[in-house]
């Protein structure tokens, strides 16, 4: 068996600027958009590197205080613009009660809550009476009782429940 790298080798012909005929560019070449125009992007953009990232928490806070203080001038607005008697001028009565991402508010679920396997996470409907954990099925139940008390507590523990393993 020949050494692995003697066989046949591509022979790499460069073309110089005199040949008669251009290379051919390749299908990647061809099918590129590399080359085309980028009207979606703005040439004079700068970083600005100044400019901080905001975690959630900030980004909410900042969002109840301005709706706040637009709340507040809306109120001064209308205030300024009553009549004398006290009647309001013409003016959208619901304007006030428009619902934003941080207002709106729903009322507890009336379906029962949703009991998962504290083991695998799949849907639990069966509770071992022993140690109160959540199981998916039969398979999980003989894991379950091989478990130690301190096992068990620690994933009563994970669910949020008090443990208490008789």
């Amino acid at each position: 068996m020949p050494p692995k790298g003697s066989g046949k080798r591509k022979v790499n012909t460069i073309y110089s600027d005199d040949s008669p005929t251009p290379p051919v560019p390749s299908l990647a070449e061809q099918l590129s958009y590399l080359h085309n125009p980028r009207p979606f992007k703005n040439p004079n953009y700068t970083k600005n590197a100044n400019r901080r990232t905001k975690n959630l928490k900030a980004v909410l806070t900042q969002e109840r205080e301005r709706e706040k203080n637009e709340r507040e001038r809306k109120r001064q607005e209308k205030d300024a613009s009553m009549d004398v008697d006290g009647q309001q001028a013409q003016e959208d009565p619901l304007e006030e009660d428009l619902p934003t991402y941080a207002s709106i508010e729903a009322p507890p679920s009336v379906l029962p809550q949703r009991r998962y396997c504290d083991i695998t996470g799949l849907e639990g409907p069966y509770t071992d009476p022993a140690t109160g954990l959540r199981y998916h099925d039969k398979s999980i139940y003989e894991l379950i009782k091989g478990l130690s008390t301190t096992a068990a507590k620690e994933y009563l523990s994970a669910r949020g429940v008090n443990p208490i393993v008789k």
